[in-house]
C-alpha cells in the first residue's frame, strides 16, 4: 500500500495555473500544500500579492525565497564562465534557473517535513525534466506529482482552469489576456506561443519588455566598462556591485540598445521543435565581455578546448543535468582556466549589439612586440621554413602519390 502523502511543496507563481493546481493538489491528496516561491528577479508586478493570494487559494503557508543574488553568482555566472551557449545562440535563461528553484523546494521539503514536492510544468516541454531530475538528485525520498501528467487531472486549458476557479471562488489574476507565454528571471525573459508558434512571422514591435524595439534605440552609443576577477564580472565603470545589482545595470544599459534580442527555433529536449524569441541584455553584455578577456589571457590550447567544454556544458544545462557529477567536474575544469581571466573590457552597446571597445589584462599573453609585422629578435623568419616543411610532409606527401 502506498505510503498516504501528508504534505506537499508546490512550485507556485501566483498564475492562473498554479492558483488552480494548490486546491487541487489539496482536494485530489486531502494533504496540507505549501507554496514555495523562488525570486530569481521575475520583475516588477510578479510578486506583488502572492502571499495573500497563496493563502487564500488554500496554502498552510507561503515560503518567499529571495535567490537574486545566489542565482547570479552561483549559477549564471559559471554558466557565463563555462562559456556555454546552447544551439549558436541561446544563453540558457529559462533553463538556468530551474535548478536553484527545485533546490529551494527540496530545501524547504526539509524543513517543513513535507512527504512531496510538485510543480506546474506539462508533459511536453523541457521543465518537466530540469525540476524532476534535480529533485531526483536532491530529494531522491521525496514523492514527485506532475498533475499535468496524471489522468485525472482534467484542467488542461485556460478555459477549463478558469471554471474550476469560478466553481470553488478561487481567486485569480484578473489582466488582459495574455498573448504570449512568458518567463523571466534577471538572466533574461523568453516568449513563446501565438503568432511566434509560425517561424514565418517577425515578431511584433509591441513584444518585447526588458528592451527596446531595435528602431526606438537611441542614435549615440552607450559605453560601458565590466571588471573581471577570475573570470568573474565584479565591477561596472570601477563600481563594485554585487551580481544580481549588477547583472540589473547591464539590463537596463543592454535593454536601451537593444542588446540580446534573438529570435530561433531550439530543439527541445524532448525531440520536438519550438520557437523563441528572448531578450538577454545584461548577459549578452557579459558574454561578449568575458569572451574578449579570454582571447588575451587564455593560451591557445587551452582556449580551444575550452570552447568543446562550452558545447557539453551548454547540454547538460539545458538538459537540467546541473547537480551531476559531470558538470561539477566540469566546473573544476573551468575553474582552473579562469585564473588569470582577471582585467577590464569596455563594450559599446549600439543598435541592438554588444561591441567591444577594448580589452586590457595585468595577465594579457598579448605581446606587441610578437604581433606586430616588424620582425624583432624573438622571432626569426629563417625558423619558419623548417617549422613549415615539417608541419607539411604529409601533405606533401599525398601530393607526390
Amino acid at each position: 500500500m502506498a505510503k498516504k502523502i501528508k504534505k506537499i511543496v508546490l512550485a507556485y507563481s501566483g498564475g492562473l495555473d498554479t492558483s488552480v493546481i494548490l486546491p487541487w493538489l489539496k482536494e485530489k491528496y486531502d494533504a496540507e500544500v505549501i507554496a514555495y516561491v523562488a525570486d530569481v528577479g521575475q520583475g516588477i508586478g510578479e510578486l506583488d500579492g502572492i502571499r495573500k493570494k497563496a493563502l487564500a487559494t488554500g496554502a498552510s503557508e507561503v515560503v518567499i525565497d529571495d535567490l537574486r543574488k545566489e542565482f547570479v553568482e552561483a549559477y549564471c555566472y559559471k554558466m557565463l564562465q563555462s562559456g556555454a551557449i546552447y544551439e549558436k545562440n541561446y544563453l540558457l535563461g529559462t533553463s538556468i534557473a530551474r535548478p536553484i528553484i527545485a533546490k529551494g523546494q527540496v530545501d524547504c521539503a526539509r524543513k517543513f517535513k513535507a512527504d512531496a514536492v510538485a510543480h506546474g510544468a506539462t508533459g511536453k516541454g523541457n521543465d518537466q525534466v530540469r525540476f524532476e531530475l534535480t529533485f531526483m538528485a536532491l530529494g531522491p525520498k521525496l514523492e514527485i506529482i506532475a498533475p499535468w501528467k496524471d489522468p485525472s487531472f482534467e484542467l488542461t486549458s485556460r478555459e477549463a482552469c478558469i471554471a474550476y476557479a469560478k466553481e470553488r471562488k478561487i481567486p485569480i489574476p484578473v489582466s488582459k489576456k495574455k498573448i504570449y507565454s512568458r518567463d523571466r528571471n534577471l538572466w533574461h525573459i523568453s516568449h513563446e506561443g501565438a503568432d511566434l508558434e509560425d517561424p514565418a512571422n517577425e515578431p511584433k514591435k509591441n513584444l518585447w519588455v526588458m528592451s527596446n524595439a531595435l528602431e526606438k534605440t537611441p542614435a549615440k552609443p552607450t559605453y560601458v566598462q565590466i571588471d573581471f576577477v577570475k573570470g568573474k564580472p565584479v565591477a561596472i565603470d570601477g563600481v563594485k556591485l554585487p551580481g544580481h545589482v549588477l547583472l540589473d545595470k547591464l539590463n537596463i544599459i543592454g535593454g536601451k540598445h537593444a542588446v540580446g534580442q534573438d529570435d530561433l527555433v531550439e530543439n527541445r529536449l524532448v525531440g520536438i521543435k519550438s520557437r523563441g524569441v528572448y531578450e538577454t541584455p545584461g548577459g549578452t553584455i557579459l558574454y561578449r565581455a568575458h569572451q574578449a578577456l579570454e582571447t588575451i589571457t587564455l593560451d591557445k590550447d587551452t582556449l580551444h578546448y575550452k570552447q568543446q567544454i562550452a558545447h557539453e556544458y551548454a547540454q547538460l544545462v539545458y538538459d537540467g543535468k546541473w547537480f551531476c557529477p559531470l558538470r561539477n567536474s566540469l566546473d573544476a575544469f573551468v575553474t582552473a582556466t579562469q585564473k588569470n581571466v582577471t582585467g577590464s573590457v569596455r563594450i559599446k552597446c549600439y543598435k541592438g549589439h554588444a561591441l567591444l571597445a577594448g580589452v586590457e589584462s595585468p595577465k594579457s599573453l598579448y605581446s606587441t612586440e610578437l604581433a606586430s609585422f616588424t620582425m624583432g629578435q624573438e622571432y626569426t623568419p629563417e625558423d619558419a621554413k623548417g617549422f613549415i616543411r615539417l608541419f607539411g610532409l604529409q601533405m606533401k606527401g599525398r601530393g607526390r602519390s
